[in-house]
């Protein structure tokens, strides 16, 4: 894998920048000190020497603004630092100047940007600096400077361009270091991103793959991508979707899609895009073949239940059918005995006739909850859809249930419409909703409470509630409420029922469009409310009360 190109960070940069400026700073402020003490001391007057000295601190206070210019202000710079070198050497002397050491300070001024590519332009400054020195110093006469002045000069140009010098190198090692460590920890996200699942590239808008870094994907390695489309990965049949995709991400900022390879039919990727703020596109491609085989063997597993709760379904129904005809036997014979229509008979057997026809009873309502729940599933129950008042349908109900209230010692009242409730749905199923419901409030409420239900429209909606003042329902009970056989309460209230009640409330409100809901808190009682959206008239119709 190619090395990656570091580069330095915004704070880092901005370091730096600082630090050249605070070098150049330093320079000039050394060469304005200097200047000043031998000016005042009487021994620098206008001439060569001072001019030699100004060309070198006006070189610094430049490089101090050129290095806050970037890349082509820090050439400029050590270009300056050049010709202000060989300047001061040319006024004082030449090679064998005082100054002449100045040569060298382009090469100190790119020690002191720490670039690496600024040192060689530094050195070969420096050198041209030095051989144009030279070279003026063995074909011109140059003027010297003042005896008085050599060692003072001469002590400045060392002094600075050694405090320059390691100025420069320190804080080049510690860029150095630094980069070192950039590199290293770049060099380990690379090796971590080889090692990681995905392939990760970097496009252009057409989907050109100008980077790319990962997991191999349809028998390329990454760096075989680059230069190459995205499309060499995807089979010919599936490039109009990574097209579009393409198009997406363009466009929005996001695309993404699946797409089968050209190696095998069954191998698929899922590829995900998104711009970046350089125009490009960013893509993350990943081998999606196993979530598709488990995404295959979930639907096979679906349809298998499925299969095998639509069979469970039409086995019930059937059962059913065959148990109604000899029970509907036992029930009628049950019935002639107790009524004595043949003779009369013992009061044992009277007694144990009525226990026969109310067992058989019992077991006809539950035969028939089946029949109905296994139709409902096997979707083979069909609605007899009609126009009838829905209010004298919840009063024939009332009516049935009115001696089970009383028996229980509980008040069964109803606030229904004083007018007619038109309704377009099926009877028998709104009557069994109302008979279910009533049903289980009597059940789980005990002696003295009462349950009320309201019947009223609400707009084109068949609103029915029906609450109690029982024992209520726990909250763990209400999430499992409404599924076939699920049961609420202890064992003796589990006991009295199949499980089948609310589940066929909640299918015959679904069928009608409609849905049932439950609210309930222990010790409080329990409201159930059933939506159907079947009223023919709406209009807000007053209600009274039929007791």
């Amino acid at each position: 894998m190619a090395r990656a190109r570091h580069t330095r960070p915004k704070a880092q940069r901005r370091s730096d920048a600082a630090f050249a400026g605070l070098w150049h700073a330093g320079w000039a402020v050394a060469i304005a000190a200097v200047t000043g003490f031998l000016a005042a001391g009487g021994r620098l007057a206008e001439g060569p020497e001072l001019a030699a000295l100004a060309s070198v601190g006006a070189a610094a206070l430049l490089g101090a603004v050129l290095s806050q210019a970037g890349s082509v202000g820090r050439t400029v710079a050590v270009l300056t630092w050049a010709i202000a070198g060989t300047g001061a050497s040319h006024l004082t002397g030449g090679i064998a100047g005082p100054l002449a050491v100045w040569c060298l300070a382009p090469a100190a001024a790119a020690a002191a940007f720490h670039r690496r590519e600024l040192l060689a332009l530094g050195a070969a400054a420096a050198l041209a600096s030095a051989a144009v020195t030279a070279l003026d110093t063995a074909l011109f006469a140059l003027p010297g400077a003042a005896t008085a002045l050599v060692p003072w000069l001469s002590l400045t140009a060392l002094g600075t361009l050694t405090l320059g010098f390691a100025a420069g190198l320190v804080g080049f090692q510690g860029a150095v270091k630094r980069d070192a460590r950039r590199g290293e920890r770049a060099d380990r996200a690379l090796a971590l991103l080889a090692r990681q699942p995905l392939l990760l590239a970097v496009l252009d808008r057409t989907g050109r793959i100008l980077n790319a870094a990962g997991a191999s994907m349809a028998g390329f390695a990454p760096a075989d991508l680059e230069g190459r489309s995205l499309g060499h990965l995807v089979a010919e049949a599936d490039l109009p979707t990574l097209a579009a995709a393409l198009h997406d991400a363009a466009r929005t900022g996001v695309g993404g899609c699946y797409v089968t390879t050209p190696i095998d039919a069954d191998g698929w990727l899922e590829i995900s895009l998104r711009a970046g703020e350089d125009g490009q596109l960013v893509a993350a491609v990943r081998d999606a073949r196993e979530q598709f085989a488990r995404e295959r063997r979930q639907e096979a597993a679906r349809l298998a239940a499925e299969q095998q709760n639509a069979g469970k379904s039409r086995f019930l129904a059937n059962m059913s059918h065959e148990l109604r005809t000899p029970l509907n036997a036992i029930m009628g014979f049950s019935d002639i005995m107790r009524q004595r229509l043949f003779g009369p008979m013992a009061d044992r057997y009277a007694e144990y006739a009525e226990l026969i026809h109310e067992s058989g009873s019992h077991l006809l309502e539950l035969i028939n909850d089946v029949l109905d729940m296994s139709k409902i599933e096997a979707e083979r129950f069909e609605l007899s859809i009609e126009t009838f008042d829905a209010g004298d349908a919840v009063e024939a109900v009332l009516r049935l249930m009115r001696g089970q209230a009383d028996r229980a010692g509980v008040h069964l009242r109803a606030a229904l419409p004083a007018m007619p409730l038109y309704a377009d749905a099926d009877r028998r199923a709104l009557k069994q909703i109302a008979l279910n419901l009533i049903s289980n409030a009597l059940k789980f409420t005990p002696r003295g409470g009462a349950v009320t239900v309201t019947l009223q429209a609400d707009g084109d909606v068949l609103e029915l509630v029906v609450a109690d003042t029982g024992v209520g329902i726990a909250r763990d009970d209400l999430e499992r409420l409404g599924r076939p056989f699920e049961q609420a309460g202890d064992a003796e209230q589990r006991a009295a029922g199949s499980g089948l009640g609310l589940s066929l409330v909640r299918a015959f409100a679904r069928l009608h469009g409609g849905d049932m809901s439950v609210e309930s808190a222990m010790g409080e009682g329990t409201a159930v409310t059933v939506r159907l959206p079947v009223v023919t008239l709406e209009a807000a119709e007053p209600i009274r009360q039929r007791l």
